[in-house]
């Protein structure tokens, strides 16, 4: 496995999603202390991620959080660790782990499994601009 940048956390996307794709600049906007890398789901650092921590990447419609070395989320568990390193008001997610994961992942399934209806889809990955390429691994 390729070294990452120290003290970053990934987070794999769909790339072609607009919901994903919204999130991802969410995410960069409040990302005060530059915690998160990203890695659209399509490309090749994305498979080799999948491949080190066992996740078959074609079953994953949705996000991953990786830890290098640490531990990774995927569905509604990588949502609230996002929130909540956040930080501030979006930390109030992590209320949400008083559900069970099942119950939450169901919701997070039936959002992922629609997103392309309901937000539409783009013909390719996000195209990032100068400022953000450090962002983007």
């Amino acid at each position: 496995m390729r070294d990452f940048p120290p003290n970053k956390k990934i987070i794999i996307f769909d790339g072609v999603c607009n919901l994903c794709n919204s999130a991802v600049q969410f995410i960069i906007k409040n990302d005060k202390k530059d915690i998160f890398r990203f890695v659209a789901l399509q490309s090749e650092l994305a498979k080799e991620i999948c491949n080190y921590i066992g996740v078959d990447q074609n079953k994953i419609d949705s996000i991953i959080l990786y830890n290098p070395g640490v531990a990774y989320y995927y569905k509604s568990s990588a949502a609230i660790e996002i929130a909540e390193e956040l930080g501030g008001l979006y930390s109030l997610v992590s209320i949400f782990k008083i559900f069970p994961e099942k119950l939450r992942n169901y919701i997070y399934d039936y959002i992922a499994k629609n997103r392309y209806k309901w937000y539409g889809k783009k013909e390719s990955c996000m195209i990032t601009t100068p400022e953000l390429k450090t962002k983007f691994l």
